[in-house]
């Protein structure tokens, strides 16, 4: 019997979940045992994992799970150096030469376990089987935009919180824009075809932000690229990955701009094939953002939980795409769980 162990998130403001009650209930039906942790900050309340019929267990409990048991999160396990034993499924963050990253593989490599890792978890096409990105881009650029707005009443941004619907957030954001001026900023946005993209494009839309939508064929040369410049806010929603053009390049502060706020909803500053090279460490809720020059202003919004911020509506589209895979599981040795396998061997040290 397959037992996939449903663990809290400890990591503070984030409250989403990789699978809802209704998925559990699907899991059971097809003879799955679950077990779902309680947790203080989720989005879903546990009494209603319990009504669907999993078993529940105390927050963060996991290591203590049945050493079959594949267990299930989205951010990063506690950073404390302890040997991992089981098979997990997780957001890793691993493979692009993060330090994070290096000291999660080896934890694996000394604790005999697997990383099933949700970024890399593909079909035979290399498309991802599901992602967060449409609400990444969504809350990216809506924080981006909060920024802009701090900045014409010369501030910077304030701390940000959870909203429990997109129709909230979206209608604290006009208002926001409408007290700070009367001009609307421009808005670039770089991956507009893509998941990310399109959320970060609905956004400005919904607003009435004007937005500009470039993708592959805008990118092809390579570089430079001056048009960022000439825009207010550019929202950067192209993963860093080995190929990736350089967007914004370590002298933009100094350059004639428009430029004020950078969004860097990809979000991967420490790698080296990131394409924004103004800034070196993520931003969070309480600081959304990092200020990288000083006149003019140039600040960058690099939040990695992002969708967080809508975390039922998220939880919601996530779990939906990836549920029909949760359900292979005891197949995992095939498709695209085998896949993720061997990227993680092929990581590991």
């Amino acid at each position: 019997m397959t037992h996939l162990w449903v663990r809290a998130e400890p990591r503070a403001n984030e409250d989403r979940v990789g699978i809802m009650p209704d998925g559990v209930a699907t899991l059971l039906a097809d003879g799955f045992r679950v077990t779902v942790e309680d947790s203080r900050t989720r989005a879903i309340p546990i009494d209603a994992y319990r009504a669907a019929g999993a078993e529940i267990a105390p927050e963060g409990a996991w290591p203590t799970a049945p050493a079959d048991a594949i267990i299930f999160g989205l951010k990063e396990l506690p950073d404390d150096g302890t040997p991992l034993s089981h098979r997990h499924i997780l957001f890793g963050h691993a493979y692009k030469g993060q330090a994070d990253g290096q000291r999660l593989l080896k934890r694996f490599a000394v604790g005999g376990g697997t990383l099933y890792d949700l970024e890399y978890l593909v079909d035979d096409t290399g498309r991802r089987v599901a992602a967060f990105g449409y609400w990444a881009g969504f809350a990216g650029a809506a924080v981006s935009l909060m920024a802009w707005a701090a900045q014409a009443r010369g501030q910077t941004c304030p701390p940000v919180h959870s909203y429990p619907s997109a129709t909230a957030l979206t209608g604290d954001l006009a208002t926001l824009l409408k007290g700070a001026t009367a001009a609307w900023p421009t808005v670039l946005v770089i991956g507009a075809k893509g998941r990310v993209g399109a959320g970060a494009a609905d956004l400005c839309t919904a607003v009435g932000a004007p937005i500009t939508r470039w993708d592959l064929a805008e990118t092809a040369h390579g570089g430079p690229f001056p048009e960022v410049l000439m825009h207010h806010v550019f929202l950067n929603c192209i993963l860093a990955q080995p190929g990736a053009p350089v967007f914004v390049p370590a002298d933009t502060p100094t350059q004639p701009r428009r430029l004020t706020v950078i969004g860097d909803i990809a979000c991967d500053p420490t790698s080296d094939f990131s394409p924004v090279k103004v800034y070196d460490r993520t931003t969070t809720w309480d600081a959304p953002t990092l200020r990288v020059h000083d006149s003019p202003p140039l600040d960058v919004m690099a939040i990695d939980n992002l969708p967080s911020m809508l975390p039922v509506e998220s939880s919601t589209d996530f779990a939906a795409q990836l549920l029909p895979h949760l359900r292979t599981l005891p197949r995992i040795d095939e498709g695209v769980w085998e896949r993720a396998r061997q990227t993680f061997l092929a990581h590991r040290p």
